[in-house]
């Protein structure tokens, strides 16, 4: 149960229309739409694999021109990005918003500010997803919470992913041939 409401969590599952408009079979990673700081973000990759949320700077200066946020120091270094070490720049705890209308979901959410380059926005990991008390089926492309005694549903979009991917690939390449001379 959650803390603070009565009565029962409402049961979240998948079933195959829940894949309708996917292009299957796939192995796609899950990159979807949300809001942050009532502003739209897009290309957010959804990592359960990640412990921490990420935001690239590029995405926090964007938000930032209407905000005037200021980061909090705080020393971290990541691992995994491009194949290195990257130090953060700071954090930042913004409200995130999930969905729309009667199944929105809004939570507070801390961000590590990384300056490596990305195709993503935000990496939203295993801490933000539950604090929603998110449920993600990569294979539906879908993210499903709870919102009172309804599931909010958040779509993932296949051809922003895979435009995604495709920078990153061509990124690398251009990183691979730098080094080599």
């Amino acid at each position: 149960e959650e803390i603070g409401i009565t009565g029962r969590l409402p049961i979240i599952s998948f079933r195959a229309e829940d894949a309708e408009g996917i292009l299957l079979p796939h192995n796609d990673e899950l990159v979807i739409t949300v809001e942050v700081a009532g502003f739209d973000v897009n290309r957010v990759f959804i990592d359960t694999g990640s412990s921490i949320d990420v935001m690239f700077y590029d995405c926090f200066a964007q938000i930032n021109k209407h905000l005037n946020l200021e980061l909090k120091p705080v020393v971290t270094a990541l691992y995994g990005f491009n194949g290195g070490e990257v130090m953060s720049m700071g954090e930042v705890s913004l409200t995130v918003a999930l969905g729309s209308g009667d199944t929105m979901k809004v939570r507070m959410v801390r961000f590590v500010v990384v300056g490596a380059e990305s195709s993503y926005n935000i990496i939203l990991g295993r801490t933000g997803l539950n604090a929603f008390q998110a449920v993600v089926s990569t294979y539906h492309m879908t993210i499903k919470y709870p919102v009172g005694e309804n599931v909010g549903e958040i779509a993932g979009d296949q051809l922003t992913l895979r435009s995604c991917y495709q920078t990153t690939v061509s990124n690398n390449k251009q990183m691979a041939r730098k080094q080599a001379k």
